[in-house]
């Protein structure tokens, strides 16, 4: 590493919650001085409340309004925040854990033979999982890898040269770093992935989701509901103030008008598309929307290079996983960091990242196939593929053990995990 260039042994690129969930995980778990870990994030001024419980920029407890973005936390996900010292630094009474999941295909009822349903119960845990805000999770992320001694750097990245000794960063403002590691975490159009020479394949689901806070005439009862449409899924997610977030995919040529109709007009369509399962809806929130599509690197790794998050993998949002795989990414990189300071390797080194890259794109590709499919099979239009869908459903329903198996997958708890998404959260 030359003088003109700032030195670290990581640089992590990209300040969104996979990312700074990495930093936080690197500088409490990696065997690395915290000091020389750092974080290359365009949102630096998030981390306002470094050491502060909640981190909830200056608006805490339940008088706020929930945030439009939110994300699904499974078990697996929680321990790994818990890991990083994010989890402890939340505001509680900002989480909604979610007790149960409802599923259900348009030519059937929400409470009829061929809807799924499993709770927390058959399994002997307390949730499924929580419904937290994004923009929460992300500052106490920040908050805790500042707080650990991790270097926060307000900017991005504009250039990056992979050398034999160094990867060589230069950032949108001029400044030169230098790092043995660099983690990309900048998301689905990465610059990391970019000038390490890292090939993607891509898939348009040609359907774009609407995203909106909503009241519902019913209680949510802290239950996922999700009902398949032959236009693509509508889930209601359980929100802490009893209003409901809503992720409704959609072929794209029905968005525009969804999103630019009036209130009353968007209530109204989407109470029937829910079928009246939580009575009347009231929109409470502005309406964003969003292209779906599966994005998978070809390899997430390159000598001095790894990828996490949608850096590496884009999934459909059907199941709410996108947020859990980066965040295990985040602990898979950290392991694999960790068990290169015991054995005196470089945290670069090619041979070392590989171990990432086997354990974590294994298992994203096997979600990205499983969602695709459900995608499919559940956007059929009513006839006999659907008889067959709702017919297995009701199967699973009936069987204890096929709803245990549904409900651990939910809790992210099955198949092979980082050891930071195992251990107990004493």
């Amino acid at each position: 590493m030359t003088a003109d260039h700032q030195g670290y042994e990581i640089v992590v690129v990209g300040g969104g919650l996979t990312g700074a969930c990495a930093a936080a995980l690197l500088v409490r778990h990696a065997g690395i001085e915290p000091r020389r870990i750092a974080l290359l994030s365009g949102e630096p001024l998030l981390a306002g409340g470094v050491g502060g419980v909640g981190g909830v920029g200056g608006v805490g407890g339940t008088a706020a309004p929930p945030e439009l973005r939110v994300v699904a936390i499974s078990r697996a996900s929680e321990r790994v925040l818990h890991a990083s010292g994010a989890w402890q630094r939340l505001d509680r009474s900002r989480l909604c854990a979610y007790e149960r999941m409802r599923v259900w295909h348009e030519s059937g009822l929400a409470a009829g033979e061929g809807a799924l349903c499993f709770d927390a119960a058959d399994i002997g845990e307390p949730n499924l999982g929580y419904i937290a805000e994004n923009g929460a999770l992300l500052r106490t992320c920040l908050d805790s890898f500042v707080a650990a001694g991790g270097t926060l750097i307000a900017g991005r990245l504009a250039r990056l040269h992979i050398g034999d000794d160094a990867a060589l960063l230069t950032c949108s403002d001029g400044a030169l770093l230098a790092a043995r590691l660099v983690v990309g975490a900048d998301g689905g159009q990465s610059l990391v992935r970019e000038y390490a020479g890292l090939s993607v394949r891509t898939r348009d689901y040609r359907q774009q989701a609407i995203v909106a806070t909503v009241r519902t005439g019913r209680a949510h009862q802290n239950t996922a509901w999700q009902r398949f449409l032959h236009t693509g899924p509508l889930a209601f997610l359980p929100l802490f103030d009893g209003s409901s977030s809503i992720v409704w995919s959609l072929d794209e040529a029905l968005v525009p008008r969804l999103r630019d109709c009036s209130a009353e007009e968007f209530n109204q369509r989407l109470t029937a598309a829910a079928d009246g399962v939580l009575g009347a809806t009231t929109l409470a929130s502005e309406r964003l929307s969003f292209a779906l599509r599966s994005m998978a690197a070809e390899s997430y790794v390159a000598p001095r290079c790894a990828l996490i998050g949608d850096a590496a993998h884009v999934i459909h949002p059907l199941a709410g996983q996108g947020a859990n795989l980066g965040l295990l990414d985040a602990a898979g990189l950290c392991e694999a960091v960790a068990q290169a300071g015991a054995q005196r390797e470089d945290p670069g080194a090619l041979r070392l990242l590989r171990g990432y890259e086997q354990q974590r794109r294994t298992h994203n590709v096997l979600m990205d196939a499983a969602m695709s499919a459900f995608n499919r099979g559940f956007g059929s239009a009513p006839g006999p593929a659907t008889w067959l869908i709702n017919r297995g459903l009701g199967v699973v329903n009936r069987s204890g053990v096929l709803k245990r198996a549904f409900a651990r997958q939910a809790l992210g708890t099955s198949g092979e995990l980082p050891r930071l998404a195992r251990a107990s959260l004493a």
